[in-house]
């Protein structure tokens, strides 16, 4: 009896293990399209000239950091309407997700606006200056206005997350990213229309991404009796709960920003190989969202249908595939840092440098890929407040150790690579570590789940 019951709790985890699988491939396609574009953009505008290459860097900044604090239009959608399907309430899940629809477009015209009218003032507060400047200000006018193709793609993801049907939103990546490389092809190369040609593209790219899972989001939702009007009520509702994981992402963004201002003052050298470890970090963290992102959307349909057991054995299942996937990730990137120097530079310290990073970093990913499991169970479970507010008190904590780290590092260390270690050790032990403590602190608890 007793290996009946091992075989049938054996079977449930592999059962459980392949749903989030399920999610969580399709869900990492669809999360790399915005850095594959601003990619595809880099190797073609390379062959336009330094300055272009140079406004480039400057203009995706500001693009991706305002989209990137917009990603609780996808949190928030997803879990809202997971939680909804899990209550049987599939017209009122659906009626959620058109109301982050109009508060996508609201945002991303009012945000493609802001920054198409502040473009120039912006690119020079980046440290664009002459031609530089006038290549930045080029390729961010242009690319602006797909900000609301981009973020309806944000909240239409949300809805097909929430719904468990992720496919849509990995095929609607990969034929945007095909659009804007022929696009870029030939509005770079062919027409030579230059930078504006490459952020024109992208912008096009993201619109058609955008209606691509618009168009099938509202007619579900339509077969489904939800209304396709604006309402003030739900919208104000969507911002509402959006308002807490904006100031998360917030703190997170601006405990980043120190640290880069951080290696900044360990030298030009220190920050050179940070920039190429941080790059990519940046890519090899969407693998490990995209687990955390299955597990919201799991949690969050189980806690809408008040099985708050199915949610544990969730969170538990969804942290171990965390914990796992960052251990291999992490072993990959150490090892690939070893030799991935080459690429990023032709100066033997600044790869010695970029090695020291990845591998320092690589030790971590275990670490990493649990806190951001966790982090994605607490968001199905709409527990924001507790997020923002964790975040924030980790991010302050964080900055007031760092800062003085900085300083100290500077004028009592002499050794690069010994700046770059610590560095990347203080990022991991003081962000991610003060992050994953809070997390796992809640979910022992029942306070999540109300």
């Amino acid at each position: 009896m007793r290996n009946v019951v091992k075989h049938d709790m054996r079977t449930d985890m592999h059962a459980t293990s392949r749903q989030i699988l399920a999610l969580a491939l399709p869900t990492f396609g669809q999360l790399i399209a915005e850095p594959t574009f601003i990619l595809i953009d880099t190797a073609i505008v390379g062959h336009i000239g330094d300055a272009a290459l140079a406004g480039l860097s400057i203009g995706s900044t500001i693009i991706l950091t305002a989209v990137g604090l917009c990603i609780f239009l996808a949190y928030s959608t997803t879990a809202q309407v997971a939680h909804l399907l899990g209550a049987g309430k599939r017209r009122e899940g659906l009626q959620a997700g058109i109301d982050g629809l109009w508060l996508a477009l609201g945002i991303g015209l009012a945000l493609g606006i802001a920054l198409f009218a502040a473009a120039e003032p912006l690119c020079r507060a980046l440290g664009g200056q002459g031609e530089v400047l006038h290549q930045a200000t080029l390729y961010t006018r242009a690319v602006v206005l797909g900000a609301p193709g981009m973020l309806l793609v944000y909240a239409a993801n949300g809805i097909f997350r929430g719904l468990q049907k992720v496919r849509i939103t990995l095929i609607a990546a990969v034929s945007g990213a095909i659009l804007n490389t022929v696009l870029e092809v030939l509005f770079v190369l062919v027409f030579r229309w230059g930078i504006t040609g490459s952020g024109a593209a992208t912008l096009i790219a993201q619109w058609y991404m955008g209606l691509f899972l618009v168009v099938p989001a509202i007619l579900w939702a339509k077969a489904d009796g939800a209304s396709l009007r604006p309402r003030i009520s739900g919208i104000a509702a969507a911002g509402g709960d959006g308002i807490p994981l904006f100031i998360r992402t917030l703190a997170i963004r601006a405990a980043m920003v120190v640290t880069v201002a951080s290696a900044a003052r360990m030298g030009t050298s220190v920050l050179a190989g940070f920039q190429a470890v941080n790059s990519s970090w940046n890519f090899a963290m969407n693998m490990l969202d995209s687990v955390g992102i299955a597990g919201q959307a799991l949690v969050a349909t189980a806690l809408g249908a008040g099985n708050r057991v199915r949610a544990r054995e969730l969170t538990r299942a969804t942290g171990r595939m965390g914990a796992l996937t960052g251990t291999v990730i992490g072993l990959g990137f150490a090892v690939i840092g070893l030799f991935a120097g080459h690429f990023f530079s032709p100066t033997p310290h600044i790869q010695l440098l970029i090695a020291a990073g990845m591998v320092t970093m690589g030790l971590f990913f275990p670490l990493q890929g649990w806190m951001m499991a966790i982090d994605g169970i607490l968001i199905g479970a709409r527990d924001y407040r507790y997020l923002a507010v964790t975040c924030t008190l980790t991010a302050v904590a964080y900055v007031a150790i760092i800062t003085p780290l900085a300083n100290y590092a500077e004028s009592q260390v002499t050794s690069d690579i010994a700046r770059t270690i610590l560095l990347w050790a203080t990022f991991n032990i003081i962000l991610m570590g003060g992050r994953g403590l809070f997390n796992g602190w809640r979910v022992r608890g029942d306070d999540w789940m109300e």
